[in-house]
């Protein structure tokens, strides 16, 4: 047979490529509702969020090409943007929300806190939708997170290949932490066998998620890993030979160990203050990158390009501003009792003007430098929330700003996934506009999933424990505390706060953030984390860039999953049962 022939037999498409389909949409919720619960039980641990574009383009692979046997990268690039919108509220819920249960207020509305969230994801998405042009069109910004999805998208043999090694690592990790937590073997003390001193804190935590997560980190993770390092190897050293170390047998009887009493009286609170410090420093740096996204704003008006047939119509998105807007300012009145309408309306107007222009900023960090302060802009935000709410007395101050400040989080969060998306779409081919109702298909499901697995998480493990110690919201508690009055260590969090400011200011994005992280994790924790990393780099260095991409970042999201898939599946079982899960 000729190859005339043989193109004449082959089947011809007509008309456009499948996009936005029920099957790309179904698909999008189900990936989505698993990397939501497994990013937001991993931020938990480790105290930061993953980007879930990647992680759903290989599991859509696997189910749309490989199970369904559609062709379309189009469709699947549909299924990835509706996949991380759902995930987008795992960072914006999971850095504030557990600070209420770190503080002891749980009599809020989880209900009112999941409209707040949904309403902030739909502002977050209307805001930054009318900026695509100018910053992706024109401006051309990298935004390499979206490249990486879509050089997944246009390997269609690859992206099953790696939809399988994905499944893999579900299964060795899902068993390794069955088989731990069943066991009670979730920490093993290797110090204690090779003789180590107690204060060196050798101490393992056995997870196959926190490898996973040091392994998609790599080189970026090291700063992380030297923070901890520095406490433990370094510092507690230098105090033991100064004899600075309170007596171990009076802390034995205390029923508190060396390891513990450093972390939670020294290094717990340098590392919020750093947290604090490289957070706003990094704002500070990222002011140019102001400039710039108010002219893109500028230049975006002038071309009239959220007119464009490309774009939704831009009436619809002010719609959905109004509408949203409206929505906030009922759950800010209705968060507390004494919340009055002046005050309500105040957070927010205030929530809403802070998520426009803190959504603008961080598509401009992330589009330039794949990093975004998140966690920076949203402890602002509550910082001033809390000030305008302080009169109503502390619990209500709490809750009605914590309310309101996820909601501006879960919109920072929607807004810099869409552009990443965006750039996805853009060197694929799709339609912006269907990219763009996909996103907002998707922000409804993940507030309702995290509210969820917050108060299942927090019944079986408690929010805030060795367990799942949610760092962001622990460091936001504290600074809760510290507005209000309480007693709070003010010289560490300043001496802290000053390290991490200098940290950030040396020009590698987040620094301050990621050795802050270091010094308050526990440090089983960070151990267990520097295996992924290192096995990154050593693998980056033998086999080369592109077999860690193709072959171990896969193994290494497959790991992510099925640890938290387990430790979710104990935590409702805790929750039915009245067990209490010791982690």
């Amino acid at each position: 047979m000729t190859a005339a022939e043989i193109e004449s037999a082959l089947p011809v498409r007509r008309g456009p490529y499948p996009e936005l389909t029920l099957p790309a949409i179904v698909v999008g919720y189900i990936i989505g509702a698993l990397i939501t619960i497994s990013i937001g039980y991993a931020s938990l641990i480790l105290g930061f969020s993953i980007e879930g574009s990647e992680l759903a383009a290989i599991l859509g692979f696997g189910v749309l090409r490989g199970v369904m046997k559609r062709t379309s990268i189009i469709e699947n690039n549909i299924n990835q943007t509706i996949a991380s919108s759902v995930n987008g509220a795992s960072a914006g819920m999971m850095f504030t929300i557990p600070a209420l249960f770190i503080l002891g207020h749980t009599d809020f509305s989880p209900v009112l806190m999941v409209f707040g969230c949904i309403a902030g994801g739909v502002l977050g998405i209307a805001f930054i939708i009318p900026l695509r042009k100018q910053m992706i069109d024109y401006e051309r910004l990298a935004f390499p997170g979206g490249i990486a999805v879509a050089t997944i998208l246009k390997s269609p043999g690859a992206g099953i290949y790696k939809a399988q090694l994905l499944m893999g690592g579900v299964l060795v990790s899902a068993l390794a932490h069955y088989f731990s937590q069943s066991f009670g073997i979730a920490n093993w003390n290797l110090g204690a066998i090779f003789g180590w001193p107690e204060y060196l804190n050798g101490v393992w935590y056995l997870s196959m998620l926190t490898i996973g997560v040091g392994f998609l980190a790599g080189r970026g993770g090291v700063y992380f890993i030297v923070g901890g390092f520095v406490c433990y190897w370094f510092l507690a050293p230098i105090l033991a030979a100064q004899g600075l170390l309170p007596d171990q047998q009076a802390l034995a009887a205390a029923g508190q160990t060396l390891p513990n009493y450093l972390r939670i009286q020294l290094f717990r609170p340098v590392g919020i203050g750093m947290l604090i410090g490289g957070a706003l420093t990094g704002i500070v740096i990222a002011l140019p990158l102001v400039v710039s996204a108010v002219r893109s704003m500028q230049m975006a008006s002038k071309t009239k390009s959220a007119i464009s047939q490309d774009e939704m119509p831009i009436r619809l998105l002010y719609i959905g501003v109004g509408l949203a807007t409206l929505l906030l300012l009922v759950i800010a009145v209705n968060s507390v009792a004494e919340m009055g309408l002046l005050r309500g309306a105040a957070m927010a107007l205030l929530g809403t003007g802070w998520i426009w222009v803190a959504g603008v900023v961080l598509s401009e960090c992330i589009g330039r430098t794949n990093w975004s302060p998140l966690s920076g802009m949203t402890l602002i935000a509550v910082t001033i929330l809390i000030i305008i709410s302080s009169g109503l007395g502390d619990r209500a101050a709490i809750i009605s700003s914590v309310m309101v400040g996820a909601a501006a989080c879960v919109a920072m969060a929607q807004a810099t996934d869409l552009m990443l998306d965006l750039k996805t779409g853009y060197l694929v081919g799709a339609i912006p506009r269907k990219q763009q109702i996909a996103q907002f298909l998707g922000t409804w499901l993940g507030p309702i999933l995290i509210m969820g697995l917050i108060f299942v998480l927090h019944k079986a493990y408690t929010l805030g424990s060795t367990t799942l110690p949610a760092p962001q919201a622990q460091a936001l508690a504290a600074m809760i505390s510290g507005i209000l009055g309480d007693e709070v260590p003010v010289q560490k969090y300043m001496a802290g706060a000053g390290m991490g400011a200098l940290l950030s200011a040396s020009g590698i994005g987040g620094l301050g953030i990621l050795v802050g992280l270091g010094f308050y994790l526990p440090f089983n924790i960070v151990l267990t984390y520097t295996v992924g990393t290192v096995a990154r780099v050593l693998i980056d260095w033998k086999k080369g860039a592109q077999w860690a991409e193709n072959v171990g970042v896969p193994v290494a999201a497959g790991l992510i999953v099925g640890e938290a898939l387990i430790g979710v599946s104990f935590a409702i079982y805790y929750v039915i049962t009245g067990v209490i899960g010791t982690g």
